[in-house]
């Protein structure tokens, strides 16, 4: 449904002007308007890109995707990461996983914004 490619590369063009696309922004740009369903095929295609940036030593795309209310990942992408990474914050919503988003949010921006 979602091909990784273009959403990577959607992703990129985001990490490098420094911007971030929420759930229902990144489905439209993509032709689709939000529905439960398509978000989580949405979030599988996003689990498989940062997982093969992981293999090559990228920082992660997906935090890029945020919810419209609160601009942090939903919780499943905090989920997906734990069996990963060992420094994720204990809440996934707060000022906690606002500064743990924002700080990998920079890692991408300064990531695919090197010369």
């Amino acid at each position: 449904m979602f091909d990784p490619v273009e959403v990577r590369g959607l992703l990129i063009e985001a990490a490098r002007t420094r911007s971030t696309f929420t759930y229902g922004g990144l489905l439209a740009l993509l032709g689709h308007t939000f529905t439960r369903p398509l978000m989580r095929q949405l979030c599988k295609v996003l689990d498989r890109i940062d997982e093969d940036g992981r293999v090559m030593g990228e920082p992660g795309l997906a935090v890029l995707v945020v919810r419209q209310s609160d601009a942090l990942p939903g919780q499943g992408w905090f989920v997906s990461r734990v069996r990963v990474y060992d420094d994720l914050p204990l809440e996934w919503e707060g000022p906690e996983a606002r500064r743990y988003t924002k700080a990998r949010q920079a890692e991408a921006f300064d990531y695919w914004n090197t010369p």
